[in-house]
């Protein structure tokens, strides 16, 4: 990647997408890239969570906050030097990030975020983003938590 090369990477106040964050702005950093991370939201008055918002103004203030949250994050995580923009779009989360990578190089996602529905290897947003990107994604995966093991043997009978 040379200066002029963008990364587009969407944020969603998760962990994937905190992920995503992350690995977008190391490669961006290991080439000379920027990073431009993108939260969208919408306001259907639908309860979507545990910070459900009464009405459009608190939803993307909302938004704000976690774009503002997962930059702040990147800094104490990785230190400065980190060339990163925040952008908060209304809109379906696939097509406004589809459409903000529009020019990019590469638009980065977490595997898994905020939706109600898990699929089991990629999210809904990221699914779709596959099929109607533009330019290359990456899909960054989100551990599963390891199958919890007993430190004693087991018994033979």
């Amino acid at each position: 990647m040379d200066n002029n090369r963008l990364i587009v990477v969407g944020v969603d106040g998760s962990d994937g997408g905190r992920r995503a964050l992350d690995w977008a702005a190391d490669e961006a950093k290991a080439r000379g890239g920027t990073v431009q991370a993108v939260v969208a939201w919408r306001w259907d008055g639908i309860e979507a969570g545990p910070t459900t918002a009464t009405n459009p103004t608190d939803e993307r203030e909302h938004a704000v906050d976690v774009l503002d949250q997962a930059i702040q994050g990147l800094v104490a995580r990785e230190g400065p030097g980190h060339p990163v923009a925040g952008e908060v779009v209304e809109g379906r989360p696939a097509d406004v990030l589809t459409a903000a990578a529009r020019t990019a190089d590469l638009l980065v996602l977490g595997s898994h975020g905020h939706s109600r529905l898990r699929h089991t290897v990629l999210g809904s947003v990221s699914e779709e983003c596959v099929r109607k990107a533009s330019c290359p994604v990456v899909v960054v995966p989100v551990p599963v938590p390891a199958a919890r093991t007993s430190a004693e043997p087991a018994l033979r009978g």
